[in-house]
């Protein structure tokens, strides 16, 4: 956390984020524009669905969608356009979810697909009342699976974009748009973390449900854009279960402010920044004993480049996920990026530093290091004991 004083006010730990946009650290670091917007409109009435029209404009001019709106979060956004689907515009359907009342209640979803995000992908399905039908396996998903998953109670397929999923063995978005389609099923595109904003529905999706607050910088919030039926659809759940996800006007017009600033923005500065960050790391971490450093692309496309770090806790004395668990538990706390930290190795992600604590990063990671050489032991944690610490601090919560 930059400001200090903010910190002790709430009594806060301080925090460098290098795990990304994640959503339980706050996800990112909100452009001026929006801060600006909200500033601006707090004090203000305006009749909701006129802001979201204008959204749908700017939405639309952004992603080359035919319309689009905002609401509160990108799962929230999913659970939206699956009950569109179920529902379309029948309002007395609408009120009744999660109870059905339609012959389509079945969403089918690739198997490698039904991932958690913090919560499942599928529980954001179920919470329409639908059911969520799994294609495939894992790490196999052909075309006959989707064909044949899709019948007459069919009412949406949901393809879902993201580090988490199974990288191998899925059908692309193109391919999958394309069986759906010819069935007459509509596509539903979870997109949260996406810097591209007009592939997926270049692609033939109908609806693409892109995060707010995440690379665009803007407020907590999803952007809802796709096909205007589709996106009607979806809109119209604000009538009944996503009454509970609605959007803010300071959200709405924060998130306009942010999209507006999209196009603006120069890519090619915060990329020559995030490569000094990485540049850093490199060669600071390179000739540590028991560490490997390399570069690695972002695995869903975008525009972004992370250091990985390898962990050989013979010669490291630690493993990754120790050292992972001592960066975070130190002040500031040093929050890498550790989805994969059981098979010895995390990332640091530089895209949401503030000035100099690319600097901070790297002496932090050195000395746990160190520490870790002079310990009397080596420090490792059985991975299960891990899990199991990690577990029970969340259900500690608020102690």
């Amino acid at each position: 956390m930059k400001n200090t004083e903010l910190a002790q006010a709430l009594q806060l730990t301080p925090v460098i984020n290098v795990a990304g946009t994640m959503t339980y650290l706050g996800s990112s670091i909100v452009v001026p524009e929006a801060i600006e917007a909200i500033q601006k409109i707090l004090p203000e009435f305006v009749r909701m669905e006129e802001l979201q029209r204008f959204a749908s404009g700017v939405i639309a001019q952004l992603t080359g969608a035919e319309a689009g709106f905002i609401t509160a979060s990108c799962a929230s956004g999913i659970s939206m356009a699956v009950a569109g689907c179920l529902t379309q515009d029948n309002l007395l359907a609408i009120e009744q979810l999660p109870e059905l009342s339609t012959p389509k209640n079945e969403v089918v979803v690739q198997a490698g697909h039904l991932v958690s995000y913090g919560a499942p992908v599928e529980q954001g399905i179920r919470l329409t009342g639908a059911k969520c039908v799994r294609v495939g396996y894992a790490t196999q998903c052909s075309a006959y699976h989707l064909r044949q998953s899709i019948n007459e109670r069919t009412a949406a397929a949901v393809y879902v974009v993201s580090h988490h999923v199974v990288d191998h063995g899925q059908l692309p978005l193109a391919l999958f748009c394309q069986i759906a389609h010819e069935q007459g099923v509509p596509v539903i595109v979870d997109a949260a973390s996406e810097y591209d904003l007009q592939r997926f529905l270049a692609d033939g999706a109908d609806i693409v449900i892109y995060s707010g607050h995440k690379f665009l910088g803007g407020p907590t919030s999803g952007i809802v854009a796709g096909k205007k039926s589709w996106v009607r659809y979806a809109w119209l759940q604000n009538r009944g279960i996503a009454r509970g996800m609605k959007a803010g006007k300071e959200s709405v017009y924060g998130t306009i402010a942010a999209l507006q600033a999209w196009e603006k923005r120069d890519h090619h500065a915060i990329r020559e920044r995030e490569n000094r960050a990485l540049t850093l790391w490199m060669s600071g971490l390179q000739n540590l004993k028991g560490i490997r450093v390399s570069l690695e692309a972002d695995p869903t496309g975008n525009p972004l480049t992370r250091c990985k770090i390898e962990t050989d806790p013979v010669q490291a004395k630690i493993t990754a996920w120790d050292l992972s668990s001592a960066l975070a538990a130190g002040k500031p706390a040093v929050i890498v990026r550790d989805h994969q930290a059981e098979l010895g190795y995390f990332y640091l992600d530089p895209c949401n530093l503030h000035p100099e604590q690319e600097h901070i990063v790297l002496t932090r990671i050195v000395d746990e290091l160190d520490n870790a050489q002079r310990a009397p032991e080596p420090i490792i944690t059985d991975f299960g004991q891990y899990l199991l610490q990690r577990e029970q601090s969340i259900l500690r919560w608020p102690d």
